[in-house]
């Protein structure tokens, strides 16, 4: 029989579940739970809120039995979900429900029951004997662009922290992945001229100039499709780029005055990001000068909606072994979704992606986790308790 997870495990991630954290709204009410299952067990901990107030990550650390609080492992989750809007759910998307093996709920995947199981694990961890700290961090929007961990990750260096390990702990079915593409999302808006279709010289279209954009997307996606460069070790082994949303004009008869198109990339390691940026940003600039040409006050507006960096941990990386040897399936295989990995990552921190349920079930209509993957993750941090109370302290060197 597989192995099933601790009634109290359960019931941690049954009552974060009842949270609807979806990233339109607060997630304030589910922080405040955290706080004050922390509070109970004696664990002090930081909100670092949004510049509005209306949501926060948080940061708490548990200090080593000497209460030194540098070095040491985070443990990182995202507090949000995305959203139910037009799902045809079996049951109610924010009441957990077990049936055959799984849990059924949004954000039983992507990502509470990670949470829920550290939370579930504050009795051992408070009584550990550490030999170095382990730090829990919990962001907000992480799935609008990982807007929340840019603060949480500055957080965590302006303090000094300096943790020489990280564990996201994304749906990746306990594998312990090591690599991950950048995501960057841009919206372009075209400012043209309405005019009665019956005079286009005195309009400028819009939707003309829009559409050309995406032609140069997609002719830069067909370029790194067919030249790379490449990594065989991610499903699709090429930076993706794509245009995904296009909007313009008001009637068949008008000359459309706006047209907004939204498009991403994600980018492999070896592609230098900000000069693909400035690739569109440069096109963007072609086609506005192409407008002002036939009207003066026409415009482009390029705006970055999103961007995360990607993560690239070497195989060698000491995190990478400890993350095996606490549970974790080493592969070498890469995803092609992005995380908070990469602004861990770039921060200096060594970090892989490892947690519990699959990336398939994650934003899809009953979205679920299998038992055997909550118990694996419970057996995970179990271990990396016992290894980071039991064992000499680790070495930084070579990181």
């Amino acid at each position: 029989m597989p192995a099933q997870p601790a009634e109290a495990t359960i019931s941690e991630i049954t009552d974060l579940i009842t949270f609807d954290t979806t990233s339109r709204d607060s997630n304030l009410p589910l922080i405040d739970h955290v706080v004050d299952r922390l509070k109970a067990a004696g664990i002090e901990s930081q909100r670092v809120p949004n510049a509005e107030g209306t949501k926060a990550n948080l940061l708490a650390t548990l200090p080593a039995a000497d209460g030194s609080t540098t070095g040491g492992i985070v443990l990182s989750g995202h507090t949000d979900v995305v959203p139910v809007d037009g799902q045809d759910w079996s049951s109610e998307p924010f009441t957990s429900q077990i049936r055959d093996g799984k849990l059924y709920a949004r954000g039983s995947a992507d990502m509470k029951s990670f949470i829920g199981v550290i939370l579930a694990k504050l009795p051992e961890l408070t009584a550990a004997k550490l030999k170095e700290p382990i730090h829990l961090a919990f962001s907000y929007d992480e799935e609008v662009g990982c807007v929340g961990a840019i603060d949480l990750v500055d957080t965590i260096t302006e303090a000094g922290l300096a943790p020489r390990g990280c564990i996201v702990g994304e749906p990746s079915s306990m594998r312990v992945v090591r690599g991950h593409k950048s995501m960057n999302v841009f919206r372009v808006d075209f400012h043209g001229v309405a005019a009665h279709s019956s005079l286009t010289p005195e309009g400028v279209n819009s939707i003309a100039y829009a559409a050309e954009f995406v032609t140069f997307v997609h002719a830069v996606a067909a370029e790194f499709r067919t030249e790379g460069p490449f990594d065989e070790n991610y499903v699709v082994p090429f930076t993706t780029v794509t245009a995904n949303t296009i909007s313009g004009g008001i009637a068949v008869n008008t000359i459309p005055a706006e047209a907004s198109v939204q498009f991403e990339f994600r980018s492999l390691g070896s592609v230098d990001r900000e000069a693909l940026v400035e690739r569109f940003r440069a096109e963007a600039a072609r086609l506005e000068r192409m407008m002002r040409a036939e009207n003066d006050s026409a415009r482009v507006e390029f705006t970055v909606e999103a961007a995360a960096p990607g993560c690239e941990t070497p195989a060698d990386a000491d995190i990478v072994s400890q993350a095996g040897q606490w549970g974790g399936v080493v592969s070498d295989d890469k995803v092609t979704y992005g995380t908070e990995a990469g602004l861990f990552s770039n921060a200096g921190i060594p970090t892989v992606v490892c947690g519990p349920g699959d990336i398939a079930q994650a934003h899809a209509p009953d979205e679920f986790i299998e038992l055997e993957q909550i118990a694996a993750c419970e057996a995970f941090i179990g271990n990396l308790i016992t290894d980071l109370s039991a064992g000499t302290k680790h070495s930084t060197e070579g990181e």
